[in-house]
C-alpha cells in the first residue's frame, strides 16, 4: 500500500470521527451564515440558544439534516486531499533533496513550497467535491416549522421529509447541472484555508521537532496531544482570514427564493459581496464566525490527531506484516 494511499484513507477516518463530533455546531453556523434578515433591530440569539430552538421547533433530528451526505462529502474530500496532498509533497521533497545536491536549500519543503502543494491539493479536491457540499448546505439551512396538524386533513397535507433527493432535485431545477457548482468561485479561493491551515501545520510540526533533535531527547516522538494542539492552533489561524469567504460561499450554496426580495437573491459572487455590503454591512461577513471558530478547531485538532494515529498504525501494521512475511519464507 503506497504511502499517499495511508495518508488519503487516515484522512477520510479522521475526517468522518471530527464530522460524527462536530456536526450539531456544524448545523447552526450553516444557518447563522445564511441568514440573510435585513431587520438591524433583531436580537442576536447566541450558539447554544440557537441550538435549542433547532431543537423546541424541529426536533433533535434537523441538527443532523444531511448527517449521511456530510459524511460522505467528507470521507471524500479529506481523502481525496490527503491522497494528492501526499503524492504532491512526495514529489516536493524529492525536489528539495534534488535541489540539496546542487548547493540550494537545506533539503528541506519550505513554507512557500508547503503552500503550493496544499493549494493544488485544495483545488482538485473543490472540483470534485463541490456537489456534495451544495446538497448538504441545503438540508443544514432546510427549516421544518413546528405546527403540529390538528386534523388527519391537514396532517396529510404536510411536506413529506426533506432528504438527499429533495435537495438535488431543488438544485437542479433552480439552476440546473451547474447548479452544483455554485460557489465554487468562492471555495476555490477560500483553498488558502487549508493551505495557510497545512503551511502553519507543518511549519510548527518541524519546529517542534527541531527542537527535540536540538534537546537531544531520547523519546522524541511527537504525541497525540501535540498533534491535537498543533492543528487546533494551525486551523484558528486559517479560519480568522479566510472567514468571509466561507459566509459568501454558503450564501451562493442555499436556496436563492426567499420571499421575492431581489436583495436576498444572488446572481454570482461579486452581486452576492455588494448586497451584503450594501445592506448588512461588513459584520454581515462575520455571522456565526465564533461558532465557526469553535468547530472548526475543535474538528481540524481531532482530525490530525485521529489521521497521525491511523497513519502511525497503519505503518506499524505493514512493517510487522513485512517482517513476517520474511520470516516466513523458507531458506
Amino acid at each position: 500500500m503506497s504511502d499517499a494511499l495511508i495518508n488519503g484513507l487516515a484522512g477520510a477516518g479522521g475526517g468522518i470521527i471530527a464530522q460524527l463530533i462536530t456536526y450539531p455546531l456544524q448545523t447552526v453556523n450553516t444557518r447563522q451564515q445564511t441568514e440573510r434578515d435585513l431587520k438591524k433591530e433583531r436580537r442576536k440569539v447566541g450558539t447554544i440558544e440557537q441550538m435549542c430552538q433547532v431543537v423546541q421547533q424541529e426536533g433533535w433530528s434537523r441538527l443532523y439534516g444531511g448527517l449521511m451526505s456530510s459524511l460522505v462529502g467528507t470521507a471524500a474530500s479529506q481523502g481525496v486531499y490527503y491522497y494528492f496532498y501526499q503524492i504532491f509533497r512526495n514529489k516536493a521533497e524529492a525536489i528539495a533533496l534534488l535541489n540539496k545536491k546542487k548547493g540550494i536549500g537545506d533539503g528541506s519543503v519550505g513554507m512557500f513550497s508547503s503552500l503550493v502543494v496544499a493549494a493544488f491539493s485544495g483545488c482538485l479536491n473543490v472540483l470534485m467535491t463541490n456537489p456534495i457540499w451544495v446538497v448538504v448546505t441545503r438540508m443544514q439551512t432546510h427549516t421544518k416549522k413546528s405546527q403540529p396538524s390538528c386534523t388527519p386533513v391537514l396532517a396529510a397535507m404536510e411536506p413529506p421529509l426533506y432528504g438527499t433527493s429533495h435537495a438535488i432535485q431543488e438544485v437542479y431545477d433552480e439552476a440546473g447541472v451547474w447548479g452544483f457548482w455554485n460557489g465554487v468561485l468562492p471555495t476555490l479561493i477560500m483553498v488558502s484555508n487549508p493551505s495557510i491551515q497545512f503551511m502553519l501545520y507543518e511549519t510548527m510540526l518541524k519546529k517542534l521537532k527541531q527542537r527535540r533533535a536540538a534537546n537531544k531527547k531520547d523519546d522524541n516522538v511527537i504525541t497525540a496531544l501535540e498533534i491535537f494542539l498543533l492543528g487546533a492552533l494551525a486551523k484558528l489561524g486559517a479560519t480568522v482570514v479566510t472567514y468571509p469567504l466561507l459566509v459568501v460561499k454558503s450564501r451562493l450554496q442555499a436556496r436563492q427564493i426567499i420571499g421575492g426580495d431581489k436583495r436576498l437573491h444572488y446572481k454570482g459572487t461579486s452581486d452576492a459581496i455588494l448586497k451584503m455590503i450594501q445592506y448588512e454591512g461588513f459584520h454581515g461577513f462575520y455571522k456565526g464566525m465564533s461558532t465557526k471558530i469553535v468547530q472548526s478547531v475543535l474538528a481540524a485538532a481531532v482530525l490530525f490527531m485521529v489521521k497521525e494515529e491511523l497513519v502511525r498504525g497503519a505503518r506499524w501494521l505493514l512493517t510487522k506484516n513485512s517482517v513476517h512475511s520474511r520470516r516466513s519464507r523458507p531458506p
